[in-house]
């Protein structure tokens, strides 16, 4: 099984399980809406693959065989931000469509958090389905777990971090903590908003966009608040 050299980067919502858990009455329009914010983080890096949506999450990956330490660390901070100000601009529209419900107004309690690794990754189809797989392909998602406050951060794993003579735009704070299945490990806070300092301010919404994202939500939590139809949960095996 041949291995890429891969950056993996993982854009994921904060705030989500509160959000879908208190909006319980208008589920339907907080899965809507949530699935809205996925879509334009993903949107917005084109040059990536998406490799999976993750539930409150999107895992891309772009390949970094051909590319420079520095190149890798400026492409990995060039996306974030990009991911970030796509992720605020459509939520602004979610929440402040026409659409009383509290699952739309209560939108921007959402934030945005990045984690960002580097290295080799296999491919594996199974049943015409390909995933990438490989003891940094965990690392990745081993880094969500952390002890960082601040609200909106890209963290970056050391490998990446090192692997640039100039990674950071910005304070940068240095966090150590054990990896399940990895092992000790240290890893790189920015905080996002250093990132946005000298890109211009996001624009407030307009009437037209605002009328189409309460279309785009408009009768798909009726059914469900009248009892004609219920929710359908997906059971996970292994």
């Amino acid at each position: 099984m041949s291995q890429t050299r891969t950056l993996l980067l993982i854009a994921d919502m904060r705030g989500y399980t509160d959000y879908m858990r208190t909006h319980r009455m208008s589920l339907a329009h907080a899965e809507v809406n949530t699935a809205r914010l996925l879509s334009s983080v993903v949107d917005a890096v084109p040059e990536f693959d998406l490799v999976e949506i993750e539930g409150d999450g999107a895992f891309v990956a772009h390949r970094a065989d051909r590319m420079d330490g520095d190149s890798v660390v400026a492409l990995t901070l060039q996306a974030a931000t990009q991911m970030h100000r796509a992720f605020h601009a459509e939520r602004q529209y979610v929440a402040r469509n026409l659409c009383p419900c509290k699952g739309c107004n209560e939108a921007e309690a959402l934030k945005l958090k990045f984690v960002a690794h580097v290295g080799d990754v296999a491919t594996q189809t199974i049943r015409k389905r390909t995933k990438l797989v490989g003891i940094d392909v965990i690392h990745v998602h081993r880094l969500l777990k952390n002890p960082v406050t601040v609200p909106e951060y890209v963290l970056l794993s050391e490998e990446l971090y090192r692997s640039s003579a100039s990674p950071s735009r910005g304070p940068v704070q240095e966090v150590e903590q054990e990896l399940e299945g990895v092992g000790r490990a240290r890893s790189y806070v920015l905080d996002v908003a250093d990132l946005q300092r000298s890109a211009p301010p996001l624009p407030g919404p307009s009437l037209r966009g605002r009328v189409g994202r309460t279309l785009s939500v408009a009768g798909t939590g009726v059914p469900y608040m009248l009892g004609l139809r219920r929710r359908r949960h997906r059971v996970a095996t292994s």
